[in-house]
């Protein structure tokens, strides 16, 4: 039995050990037991990650501007220039009205995830917790591929899906396979380029061992590269993000990724 009482007692005593046992009785053999864990568990994942993490990031905002570079008038705020144009018997310029439209967002987010090997328990739960992340801070422009031997999309950039509907997704993951992280890479590139963000940043969620070609080079060519690591094996990741003139944060709760992207996403790189 799943009790409620129970469950949020726990999450505020340790989040992390909970959404952790959470993620595994989403497997569970009881089959009622597992379809409520499933139903709740994205929802819970999404809720947790957000308590971490600042407001707002990369949503896009209605801007005003003189109307002679373009938008649409804004009649409130033109409304003066009008009637006093029109009392002075002319047309109004313009430079004397207001116009208005939605600025670009400020980031586009593609989280790229390593399911080579196992994908279970805090793994798992760290790669729904990053998916949660992505989600909230860059809700217009954010994509979701994982990759072992091949490069899956699970939520592409242009995809307007609820974000508890990919963190399912993501829970649902089974791990196998090699590692090809050249081409999750440029497929997170190639996502990417169709951004109308500003800012357009790969997130990799991997510990970088790869039996491909060295990744640097594919690494090299995208805009910004974050990495997030396992803490207890980082090596080849801070390698990869040195070769490649990106960041890399050891990760060991589950609940440390919101602190990590948000300081190192701080850095508003041009």
């Amino acid at each position: 039995m799943l009790d409620q009482d129970a469950l949020d007692a726990a999450l505020r005593e340790d989040p992390d050990l909970t959404l952790t046992l959470l993620v595994d009785m989403s497997r569970a053999t009881d089959e009622a037991l597992r379809a409520q864990v499933r139903r709740l568990a994205p929802r819970l994942v999404l809720d947790q990650t957000r308590r971490g993490l600042p407001r707002s990031a990369g949503v896009a905002r209605r801007r005003t501007r003189p109307a002679v570079a373009g938008g649409d008038l804004d009649l409130d705020r033109s409304m003066e220039a009008v009637v006093g144009a029109r009392a002075e018997g002319r047309m109004p310029r313009l430079d004397e009205l207001v116009s208005s439209d939605w600025a670009r967002p400020d980031l586009a987010l593609c989280l790229v995830v390593d399911r080579s090997g196992s994908m279970n328990g805090a793994r798992l739960t760290a790669a729904a917790v990053t998916t949660a992340a992505c989600a909230s801070m860059a809700p217009r422009e954010h994509a979701v591929l994982t990759f072992a031997s091949g490069v899956d999309v699970l939520a592409p950039l242009t995809a307007r899906r609820p974000a508890t509907e990919t963190i399912a997704t993501v829970l649902a993951l089974r791990g196998h396979g090699t590692t090809a992280l050249p081409a999750a890479l440029d497929a997170a590139r190639l996502q990417l380029s169709r951004a109308t963000a500003r800012r357009r940043v790969t997130l990799l969620l991997s510990d970088c061992r790869t039996t491909d070609d060295d990744a640097v080079p594919a690494a090299s060519r995208l805009d910004e590269l974050v990495v997030l690591a396992p803490a207890d094996d980082d090596e080849e990741a801070r390698r990869l993000a040195l070769g490649a003139g990106g960041r890399c944060a050891s990760v060991g709760g589950v609940l440390d990724v919101p602190r990590a992207l948000n300081r190192l996403l701080a850095d508003d790189r041009p």
